[in-house]
C-alpha cells in the first residue's frame, strides 16, 4: 500500500486527509491512503518517515512550511527561491521539498483577476505568505506585506489606519494569515474596514469557513471576495503529480 500525509499541528480541519481519500476513491484508486502525523515539533519528521517506510509523500502546513527546510536533502529550485516547503517527496531515502501552494494560488488569482492587476496588500508573513509573493512577482504585481510588528521592509496594520493612502493605493488584499480560520470563525485581521470600497478585492487563503467575517466585510462594501478552496485543489493536483511523476 502506497502511503501519503500530512504533517503539522494542530490537525483538528484536514481538506488534505479529505480531499485525497475522496480523490482515491472517486478515481478508484485502491493502493493509496492518506494519513494525518500532527506532531508538536518538527523535529518528530524523521521518526514519521521511520515508523512508516511505505510513505511516498507528505504535505506540510502550518507552522512547518519553514521549519522544515532545514530537514530537506534536495530542494526544487522554484522552492528554494520560495524559501517555504509544502510538499515533499519522499524517494530512493531522500526528502525532496517542493512547494505547490505557489502554483495553486498563482492560477487561482491569475483566473479570478482577468486583466486587472491592482496592487495587492499581502496580510501576514509565515510559509504561505512567501509562496503568494513569489506568485505575485510572477504575475508582476506591486504589493506590500503587512505585519503586527515592525520589521525592514513591511508595514504595520497600525500604519493602515493611520494613513489611508495605502488602501487606496493598493486595492487587493491577500491573508494568508490563518486569522478567521474555524473554530475561530468572528476573527478578522486588524485592517481599517471603513477604508474598504466597491474597488477592493480580497482573496483569504482560509477556506473554512467558505465565507470569512473578512470577506463578508469587503462584499458588504460591495467588493469582491475568494477563498482559498480553488487554491487548496490546484496545490493538492500539483503535489499529486509531483508523487507521481
Amino acid at each position: 500500500m502506497r502511503k501519503f500525509g500530512l504533517i503539522g499541528f494542530p490537525l483538528g480541519h484536514s481538506f488534505s486527509k479529505k480531499y485525497f481519500t475522496e480523490k482515491f476513491e472517486k478515481e478508484g484508486i485502491t493502493n493509496c491512503s492518506f494519513e494525518l502525523f500532527e506532531i508538536p515539533n518538527i523535529e518528530l519528521l524523521q521518526q514519521i518517515i521511520a515508523d512508516h517506510p511505505e510513505l511516498e509523500g507528505l504535505c506540510v502546513t502550518i507552522p512547518y512550511k519553514e521549519q522544515v527546510l532545514p530537514k530537506m536533502d534536495e530542494l526544487d529550485p522554484a522552492c528554494a527561491a520560495i524559501g517555504a516547503v509544502n510538499c515533499i517527496q519522499i524517494k530512493e531515502g531522500k526528502l525532496i521539498g517542493n512547494n505547490t501552494d505557489y502554483i495553486g494560488f498563482k492560477e487561482s488569482l491569475e483566473k479570478w483577476l482577468g486583466k486587472e492587476r491592482p496592487k495587492a496588500l499581502v496580510l501576514g508573513t509565515g510559509g504561505a505568505s512567501k509562496a503568494v509573493i513569489q506568485a505575485l512577482k510572477t504575475l508582476e504585481i506591486p504589493f506590500l506585506s503587512v505585519s503586527r510588528t515592525a520589521q525592514p521592509g513591511l508595514i504595520t496594520y497600525d500604519s493602515l489606519h493611520f494613513d489611508p493612502t495605502y488602501l487606496k493605493e493598493y486595492r487587493l488584499v491577500i491573508n494568508t494569515s490563518p486569522v478567521g480560520t474555524f473554530p475561530k470563525v468572528e476573527e478578522i485581521p486588524a485592517i481599517p474596514l471603513d477604508q474598504i470600497t466597491p474597488n477592493h478585492w480580497v482573496f483569504d487563503l482560509v477556506y473554512n469557513p467558505a465565507e470569512t467575517r473578512l470577506m463578508r466585510a469587503f462584499l458588504e462594501k460591495g467588493g469582491r471576495a475568494k477563498n482559498g478552496y480553488e487554491m487548496l485543489v490546484g496545490q493538492a493536483e500539483a503535489a499529486w503529480k509531483i508523487w507521481n511523476p
